[in-house]
This record gives structure tokens, C-alpha cells and sequence, in this order.
């Protein structure tokens, strides 16, 4: 053997010194993602007509989208093709306005998603228990919360791109019953009934009117925090928000004109879950129990989408040094951010056996005041930094995207100003925990007691660092 040969024979195969690039998530998935982070189908949107009657429901259904879910929509394919990176939200409050009302930002959005999360594996056990009456109470309800947070927690581990699969398929079989509802409804409709002012007597609820519009067309900001998983994100983005904003709210306004069109019953039948004995009246009780299957696959989708939001946020705000840096810690065999999932899941399970009116409210309220943050730091990095490259741009001057902000903020404020007390209380300790939690961050990273990450240069800083290698990592302020 010649020395070359030998030296060749010694070289590591390029499969050992290439490493293995993870699978981005692409447009088709990603639009699955983000449905089932908004809505996860039509479950859940009928307390709106029990609470105002069928005209303003359907009026609602149709006109919040566009003063509330397409703003949202519009400012996340901003600034999340501005700014490609885990963390989302969390980045862009950092960027506008510094690492402490970043810290903020990421407090109030992990908490009130988390809290959100921890719904999704009892709304489930409820559901099947209809088919298993043992799982109605005691422990085998238990069991059966806590055995099923752990199942869909591994799934969620096993990578992003098969969760995002798994969410094309979930979706696509929880709303077929719908389309079929839909289509079998469509000689029993008689139109007069879309155009009800409610039953007399029956007084408006309008704080759960406007809570159900909020909670059906909220969280297109979530995905953002999963910007750096996805297959070029500056087109991809725009196109799937514009798909799923579309798909969303459809999916809320065919089934609804539908079943009020088709079926006369009393206003305060109208509960969650309504469209189910809808479909038995219309169809026959083979629909209602395909809609009820629906349900449980639409929060196994609920729960996997915004757990993946919830895990990405925790490794993008390591990476910009918000938090230590073994919290970015991945796994080494699906890539997946293991100690997000397992964080978030924990936090799920010991909120999953409590009482959920009051801290759900205060999930309601602490995402608000991130949503109004948001908004804040949209406007700030517009006025502030008008050079950044953005691959997509709403085609708007400055005033009008005040405007554009302004409608929702309204609508925000709306929803904390009639919280209750307990509400207030319970947000106002998570938000003073949160404050607690930069600072001791702050004396971590003052006494060196743990690694954290330097934030990546923004764009527009880029030119004034070519003296210096502008690959290295730079801190930011």
C-alpha cells in the first residue's frame, strides 16, 4: 500500500464529517401548524350564538377576522421573515425595546401558552370518557390526563417535521364530518334563522361573546417562534399565514351558517360541543360520533402544534441569551428542543388537576399584555429601523399601521378591563415572578454562575462590523 493510499484509507468518510441537516418544515405543514394553533376546527365556536344569537354570531365570525386575526397575521409574516429566528415574539420585543421587556414578553407568552396547553389532554379525556364512563372522575381520570400528556409530549419529541405531518392528517380527518354536515344541511336550511336577533327575553352575554371570538381567531403570533424550522421562511411565511388565516375562518363560518340555517332549538343549547347533537338531528348519529372522534383528534393537534410553539420559544430565547444556554439544549436524535418539551409539559401537568375559570382568565390576560407589547415593538422597529430588510412588508405607510394596531389594542384592553379581581391577582403575582426572574437572571450572568448565548447582529448592524468578523457572535443591549 503506498503512503497515499494509506493516508486515504485514514481520512473519515464524508457521512462521519458532514453533519446530518434536519429536515425544515415546508409550506403544507406549516399551514396545519398554524390552523391548529388558531382554531383546530369549528369545536368550541357555539357559545357565541348562546351568548348573543345567532345574526351577531355569524356578524362576528365574519368581521373579527379582519380586525383582529389578519393584523395579527399581517405583523407575524413581517416580522418573522425580519427576523428568522426561534424565539419569534420574544426576539422582536428584545430587538425594539431590550432584553428586560424581552424577558417580559417570553413570560407572558410561555405562561399563558403553557397554561393553554395544559387544557387540551383533559378536553380529550372528556371526550372519550362519553365511549368510557370510568374515566369521568377519581383516578383513572387521573391516569388516563397524565398517561396522555406523556404519549403526546413524545410524539411532540420525535421531530417537528413528523409533527407537523401528523397535524396535515389530524386536521384533514376532524373536519371531513364538518364538510359533510355542511353539505347534508344544505335542503334543511332556511335562511330567515341567520338573520335572529336571539330569543326575547334572553339577555346578551357579552363577555363570553367576545371571549369566544377571542379564543377561536388568537395565536397566529405562536408560529413564530418556529421561524428558524422553517424551509425559506420569507416566502414560505407570508403564504402560509395568508392559506391559514383563509382556511380558519372558513372552516368557523360554512359549518355555523349551517347548522343555524338547518336546526330551530333553544338559544341556551348553544354549548360547546352543540355541533355534535347538530349533526345527530341533521344527519343521524353516525355524524355525531365521527364529530365527537373529530374533537379528540383536534386536540391532540391542538396540544402537539402549541407545544411545539411553547418549546421553540424556551431555545430561541437561550439563543439570544435571555435565559442560560443549556435551556437550547437538543436532542441528539431528532434535533427537537428535549428540554423545552419537558419544561413545558411539567408545567402542563401540575396546572392540568386545578380549577381552570380564573387561571385560564389569567392566561387570557397575561397573553393581552403581550399582545399589546407586540404591537408596540412592531411599530417601534418600523419608526426605528426603517433599513432592515424585510422579505415581506405590509404594504402600508406608518399611520395606517397605527390604525391598524390601534382596533385590536381597543379590543385588548376590552378583555382585561372586565378580568375580574381574582384574574388581576393571579396575573399580577405571575408578572412580578416574571419581573423576579430577569433580575435573577441578570445576577447570573453578572456573577458568571452559567453559560449564557450572545444574541446574532441584527442586519442593519452588519455593515459597520466588517472591520471585525462579522461570523463571530456579537452581545446585544
Amino acid at each position: 500500500m503506498t503512503q497515499e493510499e494509506e493516508k486515504e484509507e485514514h481520512l473519515p468518510s464524508p457521512s462521519t464529517t458532514t453533519p446530518k441537516i434536519p429536515k425544515k418544515l415546508t409550506l403544507v405543514p406549516l399551514i396545519f401548524l398554524i390552523y391548529f394553533e388558531v382554531a383546530g376546527g369549528p369545536y368550541g365556536e357555539e357559545p357565541a350564538v348562546q351568548a348573543a344569537g345567532p345574526l351577531i354570531a355569524l356578524l362576528g365570525y365574519l368581521i373579527f377576522p379582519f380586525i383582529w386575526s389578519i393584523p395579527e397575521a399581517l405583523i407575524t409574516a413581517e416580522l418573522s421573515t425580519a427576523y428568522p429566528g426561534n424565539g419569534g415574539f420574544v426576539l422582536w420585543a428584545e430587538r425594539a425595546f431590550g432584553p428586560f421587556m424581552g424577558s417580559m414578553m417570553g413570560t407572558w407568552k410561555f405562561l399563558s401558552g403553557v397554561i393553554n396547553i395544559a387544557s387540551f389532554p383533559a378536553l380529550c379525556v372528556d371526550y372519550i370518557q362519553k365511549l368510557f364512563p370510568v374515566l369521568s372522575s377519581g383516578w383513572p381520570r387521573h391516569v388516563a390526563v397524565v398517561g396522555s400528556t406523556l404519549v403526546l409530549s413524545f410524539l411532540n419529541y420525535t421531530g417537528l417535521t413528523i409533527v407537523g405531518y401528523a397535524a396535515v392528517l389530524l386536521g384533514l380527518v376532524s373536519l371531513f364530518p364538518f364538510v359533510l354536515l355542511s353539505l347534508i344541511a344544505i335542503p334543511k336550511i332556511q335562511p330567515h334563522r341567520w338573520l335572529s336577533l336571539g330569543q326575547k327575553g334572553v339577555s346578551r352575554n357579552w363577555n363570553l361573546y367576545f371571549n369566544t371570538l377571542f379564543w377561536n381567531l388568537n395565536f397566529w403570533d405562536s408560529v413564530s417562534t418556529l421561524a428558524g424550522e422553517v424551509d425559506k421562511p420569507h416566502k414560505t411565511f407570508p403564504l402560509a399565514l395568508l392559506v391559514s388565516v383563509i382556511f380558519t375562518c372558513v372552516a368557523y363560518i360554512i359549518p355555523l351558517f349551517a347548522v343555524i340555517g338547518a336546526v330551530s332549538v333553544d338559544q341556551s343549547q348553544w354549548e360547546t360541543g352543540f355541533h355534535a347533537q347538530a349533526a345527530e338531528m341533521i344527519a343521524g348519529k353516525w355524524l355525531k360520533i365521527w364529530i365527537e372522534v373529530g374533537a379528540v383528534l383536534s386536540t391532540i393537534g391542538l396540544f402537539e402544534a402549541q407545544l411545539s410553539s411553547s418549546a421553540f420559544q424556551v431555545l430561541g430565547m437561550a439563543e439570544i441569551g435571555i435565559i442560560p444556554r443549556f435551556f437550547g439544549v437538543r436532542s441528539k436524535w431528532f434535533n427537537t428542543p428535549w428540554l423545552g418539551i419537558l419544561i413545558s409539559m411539567v408545567i402542563a401537568l401540575a396546572v392540568s388537576s386545578m380549577a381552570f375559570t380564573d387561571i385560564i382568565n389569567s392566561a387570557n390576560l397575561l397573553y393581552s399584555l403581550g399582545m399589546l407589547l407586540e404591537f408596540a415593538s412592531f411599530l417601534w422597529l418600523r419608526w426605528k429601523s426603517p433599513n432592515l430588510k424585510r422579505p415581506y412588508k405590509i404594504p402600508m405607510k406608518f399611520p395606517l399601521l397605527v390604525l391598524m394596531c390601534l382596533v385590536p389594542s381597543g379590543f385588548l384592553v376590552l378583555i382585561m378591563v372586565i378580568a375580574t379581581k381574582t384574574v388581576y391577582l393571579v396575573s399580577g403575582v405571575m408578572t412580578l415572578a416574571g419581573i423576579g426572574f430577569f433580575f435573577f437572571i441578570k445576577l447570573c450572568k453578572t456573577k458568571k454562575w452559567v453559560e449564557f448565548s450572545h444574541g446574532p447582529a441584527e442586519e442593519e448592524d452588519l455593515p459597520r462590523l466588517e472591520k471585525k468578523e462579522v461570523g463571530c457572535t456579537v452581545q446585544t443591549t
